[in-house]
């Protein structure tokens, strides 16, 4: 009878220090729960400030360049798409701009198709490359993303100024008359070259 006693106190106890176990676990639980909820809390609310792109033209050529280079207008309209207030939104959304930045080096306009422009491109695709592999990660590192994008809101300025100085000095043979020099150095590379008078021919007097 006391032995019964006893396991049955035992087995008591048993249950008792379990449920106080599952209890304490759960509410560990809960704790690093809220926890992590708030931390993406603050994380997303630090993406969405500084999540603010340059998707407006900012020189004349980049303005201009909107109805001839459809991947340019493109990717100036998916910058332009704020997305809702959600981390999938902001990866799906940086996932979007990823492709579109990308697309810009299909059809470059024969003007803009230069080493210059190429380069600016380039660099442009990396940094929001990087963007889109942060905003992926488990543990997102929000000041490396909100940098990121004011890194690649430079590289769009960038990008812009260079197609400007591009249409800039398409002008100038033709305002400092360049053009003019190049017809009398191409005139005189179509005279004759004088013949080679050999000095063991005798000369007539």
């Amino acid at each position: 009878m006391k032995l019964k006693m006893k396991y049955n106190l035992a087995v008591c106890f048993s249950l008792i220090f379990l449920l106080l176990s599952c209890k304490n676990d759960n509410e560990k639980r809960i704790v690093e729960n809220k926890k992590e909820i708030q931390k993406r809390e603050v994380i997303l609310s630090n993406i969405q400030k500084g999540w603010v792109f340059y998707d407006t033209p900012v020189t004349e050529a980049a303005e201009k360049s909107i109805a001839s280079w459809n991947e340019w207008r493109m990717i100036l309209a998916e910058l332009a798409q704020k997305p809702k207030k959600t981390i999938p939104a902001f990866q799906q959304k940086s996932k979007a701009i990823s492709k579109k930045a990308m697309a810009l080096n299909d059809n470059i306009p024969y003007d803009y198709n230069k080493p210059q422009i190429k380069s600016r491109i380039s660099t442009l695709i990396t940094k929001v490359r990087l963007l889109d592999l942060f905003i992926h990660l488990d543990n997102i590192p929000d000041k490396k993303v909100t940098k990121l994008v004011a890194e690649i809101n430079l590289e769009l300025v960038s990008l812009q100024r260079q197609m400007d100085k591009i249409v800039e000095k398409s002008k100038i043979p033709i305002e400092e008359g360049e053009s003019e020099l190049r017809r009398m150095m191409d005139t005189a590379r179509a005279i004759p070259n004088t013949p080679v008078i050999d000095p063991n021919i005798p000369r007539v007097e």
